[in-house]
């Protein structure tokens, strides 16, 4: 048997044994658990105020509802709404990253200490 046979065979051995989850899993788990719901907002937030955003600059270019004489000055208010929604997505998510981390620090560090101290 060639040695490309026999990485293949382990390879396909390995996908079908169960394996346990180690502690440096649970604390990459335990990373993504701290900083997913910052991020999944921080993506929707963002989102939104661009979307906020990009309607104001439609009104204001009067590339939308062009017969209304209100639109150019509604569409520059809606666009600074937007602009300022763009502008605190950043520090919404920082506070709360630093919100979970302060939540979650204690666990980490102690998971962080058993695995260090199991290498050494």
């Amino acid at each position: 048997m060639s040695n490309n046979q026999i990485k293949e065979i382990n390879k396909i051995m390995e996908d079908y044994t169960t394996k346990q989850p180690t502690k440096l899993d649970e604390l990459k788990s335990l990373d993504r658990k701290v900083k997913r719901p910052a991020t999944v907002f921080a993506y929707v937030f963002g989102s939104v105020s661009s979307l906020v955003l990009g309607l104001g600059m439609c009104l204001a270019m009067k590339v939308i509802f062009a017969s209304n004489p209100f639109t150019m000055p509604l569409g520059i208010i809606i666009g600074v709404i937007g602009l300022i929604l763009c502008g605190v997505n950043y520090p919404i998510y920082k506070k709360s990253i630093e919100k979970r981390k302060k939540k979650y620090a204690d666990k980490v560090i102690k998971l962080s200490n058993e695995i260090l101290n199991e290498n050494n």
